[in-house]
């Protein structure tokens, strides 16, 4: 059971020293590339001059190491080291089928 205990620390000390990675939730669109899936996020936010509220939407290539993502499908998406040209994020986990 200490085992367990230190293990969670180390983890934690890790992460704490690595600082926290930022998280997206968006829809999968795309599935045609292996272990990759496209996922494209939808932000409301005021517009810079007028304040009328407008959809922004921005497409990210994240890892999936199994393929599980499926088109449509709700994903949580995490921020990680560069994995090829495009790649800076992987899944999380699949939020809604």
């Amino acid at each position: 059971m200490a085992e367990a205990t230190r293990e969670q620390s180390t983890t934690e000390a890790t992460a704490a020293k690595r600082g926290t990675r930022k998280t997206r939730t968006g829809e999968v669109i795309s599935t045609g590339m292996n272990k990759t899936i496209v996922v494209q996020t939808t932000a409301r936010v005021p517009h810079a001059k007028f304040g009328k509220i407008v959809k922004q939407q921005r497409k990210f290539y994240a890892h999936d190491e199994e393929n599980t993502a499926k088109r449509g499908d709700t994903v949580r998406i995490m921020e990680t080291r560069p994995l090829s040209k495009l790649k800076r994020w992987r899944l999380v986990e699949v939020v809604a089928k």
